[in-house]
């Protein structure tokens, strides 16, 4: 059994290196996706334009400005003169925001009073919105703080500070790039394995399959293990291009990591084999991957938290493997987590594998016969 098996595994991975649009599906994309991602898909704002609008131009005002210019996020493209130069700008998208500080500020703040500092924003992606804004508030409360202390004022009572653990510099890519892993790796797997029956059908060579010695159980195993394989490979060479190239740190437990990924690619390759089972040409079983792909990384959490979603949807997620293995990945890489703290995420990824590929095989055993 042992020697048919690995005669398979062979045809099936001359079949995939042979074909050279396989070849540039298992490499190309993946590198590519890889790379925009890890550079693209991020919170961070690097350049933030904006534009002055300076009614005061005291010595004290200045300060504050020269605060936004030295700050590395803000960019100036513009000092307005009227108030009637905001709306074009901001309608235009040229700028972010404009800092209006009006004709009264320093005198305000030499009486004692609060001196208002009036922020008008393009709300149109309020994400962005939001973080240009958290970025004002701290160069103003450090504005406040030197202003308090050059002027014998006394501080604030309270006063916030704040740690962030696991990601002390809170990079965005850090939170991305190993849900990228996962994302990628689901990805090729589910091209390779959604296709792999679809192609024999369409090529004619599954006929041949049916007269030879091989068991059902035993074709549906060789066609399992080249995807299983080949996501292994793919999977450590983007964990080293995520630590060796975008640095995110990987603290944890690599026989943990490994063991989801195994875990994940088994449920992965199920429901590839699956809808290679149903599909009869290989559009159809491209189209099934998508079908499949699309909605496991909406609902996987990869960018938006799965407790923000209705209750429903919630329900739904429970099913959908990529869940599971992201809060591995970002618990390994970022927490240092090891088997006692994953063992609750990798449990359903086996459950989920089992019942997909005992499917597979009862659908390909109907469908043969």
């Amino acid at each position: 059994m042992l020697i048919r098996l690995l005669a398979l595994i062979r045809k099936e991975f001359l079949a995939l290196l042979k074909d050279p649009k396989s070849r540039m599906v298992l490499i190309v994309p993946p590198l590519i996706q890889l790379l925009v991602f890890g550079y693209a898909a991020t919170f961070d704002l690097k350049q933030i334009p904006y534009a002055l609008y300076n009614e005061d131009n005291s010595a004290i005002s200045r300060e504050l400005v020269a605060a936004f210019d030295g700050a590395p996020a803000f960019h100036r493209v513009r000092t307005l003169q009227a108030e009637s130069e905001i709306t074009p700008l901001l309608d235009s998208r040229k700028i972010l925001l404009v800092v209006h500080i009006g004709q009264h500020f320093s005198a305000d703040l030499l009486s004692g009073r609060s001196a208002p500092l009036q922020v008008i924003i393009d709300g149109r992606n309020s994400n962005t919105a939001m973080i240009a804004l958290n970025y004002v508030s701290d160069i103003v409360q450090t504005y406040n703080t030197k202003w308090s202390a050059a002027h014998g004022l006394s501080a604030p009572p309270a006063r916030l500070e704040s740690r962030a653990w696991f990601n002390p510099n809170l990079e965005s890519s850090w939170f991305f790039i190993p849900g990228i892993v996962g994302m990628l790796t689901l990805v090729t797997t589910m091209l390779v394995t959604a296709l792999t029956v679809a192609r024999e059908r369409e090529q004619g060579t599954f006929d041949q399959l049916l007269v030879t010695p091989f068991q059902p159980a035993e074709i549906l195993l060789g066609k399992a293990l080249p995807g299983f394989i080949i996501g292994i490979l793919q999977g450590t060479l983007i964990l080293l291009i995520a630590t060796l190239w975008f640095h995110v740190p990987l603290l944890g437990s690599l026989p943990a990591l490994y063991t989801g990924l195994a875990l994940f690619l088994l449920s992965s390759v199920g429901a590839g084999l699956l809808i290679s089972s149903l599909a009869v040409t290989q559009q159809q079983g491209l189209l099934g991957a998508f079908l499949f792909m699309v909605p496991a990384v909406i609902l996987s959490g990869f960018s938006t938290p799965i407790a923000n979603m209705p209750q429903l949807v919630q329900t739904i997620t429970l099913i959908d493997p990529l869940r599971y293995f992201l809060v591995i990945l970002r618990k390994v890489f970022l927490e240092g987590a090891g088997f006692d703290v994953l063992l609750n995420q990798l449990w359903p990824m086996a459950l989920i594998g089992l019942v997909t590929l005992s499917l597979a095989n009862w659908l390909f055993r109907n469908r043969m016969y």
